[in-house]
């Protein structure tokens, strides 16, 4: 079930939500602020069960662990689901009082006893702690490449035109960073899971070698090595083993395929590779690889396709290369190329 289905109940029972009430951390903080954003008319409902779960959280509980508070509220509503074939008069009374209603008349029953309880004894609410977290924020303008050593000494090779957000420090084991455009990531192992998010996505691993490339309308996610979970802002899951890309398209339709490491990758090695790609293709990884404006005059054919490899090289080598093997012919001015077939 999405979260997008969930009412009250469902909320109250949810491990992953639960955890964002009770001990947020930048992970779980960061999603369920996205999910309201995306999913308004949640909002309340949400609230509510927040308001439930924290009103049972005080200093001093009577012991109270997180294993029994999911528990008490799963065997609640498993009891309130399992129907009585034996007693017609208790299913009667059901019919009209739907399962689910009683599921949470119990639940705030309890949860009422424990608030109760805790204001006869006199005992202070906790107040949540706040940290206030540094933020580092880098971006790499069209053309150019960078390499960012993180806290942990993982490593962020960043394409060009790309930003990225992150803590300069990673407190409590917490870390994620914030990404918008490309990058490559080797994450280095220290038991602590690294989440890297994108377009109202998480990425989520251990140690592992990765490319992650968002655009204006889809995500994807290449895995070189070690294993990656993604979460979508939909609730869903999926898990990637090496050699799979996840390709995410902008209306959340999800797809899994094998690719080509170079062609994927090659870019943080400075090999730009092209492979039977479309003139547009063409047109965009040059702009963005050399930061240059590039336009057409005349047409090319539909069918036109390119192959080719170059290890750091310069820009005219490169249109030199195509325009060659295309028929095709450059001009340059400036930052400014234009392309044309003479024919």
């Amino acid at each position: 079930m999405r979260y997008t289905d969930y009412d009250i109940i469902d909320f109250l029972s949810d491990e992953f939500f639960i955890q964002w009430v009770k001990r947020p951390d930048k992970n779980t903080r960061h999603f369920w602020e996205k999910w309201m954003q995306q999913h308004p008319e949640k909002r309340e409902t949400v609230l509510e069960a927040a308001s439930i779960i924290r009103s049972v959280k005080y200093a001093h509980s009577i012991g109270l662990s997180d294993e029994m508070y999911v528990e008490t509220f799963e065997t609640i509503i498993k009891a309130g689901n399992q129907k009585s074939g034996n007693e017609p008069k208790i299913e009667s009374w059901f019919s009209f009082y739907p399962l689910r209603n009683i599921a949470a008349i119990a639940i705030l029953c309890f949860c009422g006893w424990m608030v109760h309880y805790h204001m006869i004894v006199g005992v202070e609410p906790v107040k949540p702690v706040l940290t206030e977290e540094i933020t580092v924020f880098r971006s790499v303008p069209p053309g150019k490449r960078s390499v960012i050593t993180l806290a942990d000494s993982s490593r962020v090779y960043l394409n060009s035109g790309s930003e990225i957000e992150y803590p300069k420090a990673f407190s409590q084991g917490v870390r994620w960073v914030r990404l918008k455009g490309e990058a490559f990531f080797e994450v280095r192992k220290n038991g602590h899971s690294f989440s890297v998010f994108a377009r109202s996505t998480e990425i989520k691993v251990l140690g592992t070698s990765f490319n992650v490339k968002e655009d204006k309308t889809n995500l994807s996610i290449a895995l070189l090595s070690g294993k990656v979970q993604v979460n979508d802002q939909k609730g869903n899951q999926v898990q990637l083993n090496p050699a799979e890309m996840l390709e995410i398209e902008g209306d959340g339709k999800f797809s899994k395929t094998g690719f080509d490491p170079l062609e994927v990758t090659g870019w943080k090695d400075k090999i730009l590779v092209f492979r039977s790609a479309s003139f547009e293709d063409v047109k965009v990884k040059i702009e963005n690889w050399y930061g240059v404006d590039l336009k057409l005059m005349g047409k090319v054919s539909e069918n036109w396709k390119y192959s080719g490899m170059y290890k750091d090289e310069n820009l005219e080598n490169v249109l030199r290369g195509i325009c060659i093997t295309s028929g095709l012919r450059y001009k340059i001015a400036n930052r400014n190329i234009t392309i044309y077939n003479p024919n």
